[in-house]
């Protein structure tokens, strides 16, 4: 008789993103050089591809597979895979070395987190971030609403 499987198999959480991309292969290698994925495990599909493919980034899993037809999204893809990293300094630019492209450059931000994001070349955007500062929502809607006093200023001008 088998063993009751959990619910949540070890090692995922209760949300996993799944990356469809061109090329499974080549997806795997970006992640470990751009944000030190570890490959947890590859099924091959025909031809070369990956049909399923499992990594690592920090504490989560990504699951992954090939479509030979896949097409990154025409513009900026609306959905934004959010890492929290030791040092995102670092990992931002181990990203853009490996061939991700800048969309937000890092700054400090008014929530807390030093952050940045870019867009892979598989067309998948990645939200990138350490945490500087705990701040209260009160103190965080203030610094949101001077950030867009100035924003306005500055159209006014």
């Amino acid at each position: 008789m088998a063993n009751k499987a959990k619910p949540v198999p070890e090692g995922f959480h209760t949300v996993t993103p799944y990356l469809i991309v061109h090329d499974g292969a080549r997806a795997i290698d970006f992640y470990k050089k751009a944000f030190g994925a570890k490959e947890i495990m590859r099924m091959p599909g025909p031809n070369g591809s990956v049909s399923h493919a499992e990594i690592k980034i920090g504490d989560s899993i990504v699951m992954m597979g090939s479509a030979p037809n896949a097409h990154p999204p025409q513009g900026e893809s609306p959905v934004n895979i959010f890492l929290y990293l030791e040092d995102v300094d670092k990992t931002f630019r181990d990203a853009l070395s490996a061939g991700a492209k800048e969309l937000q450059p890092l700054a400090n931000q008014p929530w807390g987190d030093r952050y940045g994001r870019v867009t892979d070349p598989f067309g998948h955007v990645w939200a990138l971030a350490t945490r500087i500062e705990d701040v209260t929502p009160e103190e965080m809607t203030r610094r949101m609403q001077e950030v867009a006093k100035r924003q306005h200023a500055q159209s006014a001008d």
